[in-house]
């Protein structure tokens, strides 16, 4: 018999602009950690700028 321990599913999350507030990215990944800071490009404002995690 195999041990049953708790598996830790992926969850889906947001990366949202911080100058926009638009959702511009979703990623896949384990819950627990801390919160994704990203520099990302923004389409809205045409340059990259920092994305910070968020889940909907």
């Amino acid at each position: 018999m195999a041990k049953g321990g708790k598996k830790k599913k992926a969850e889906s999350v947001f990366l949202v602009c911080e100058e926009c507030g638009d959702y511009n990215y979703t990623l896949r990944r384990k819950p627990g950690g801390e919160k994704l800071k990203l520099s990302k490009y923004c389409p809205r404002t045409r340059k990259h700028t920092m994305h910070t995690e968020k889940k909907k």
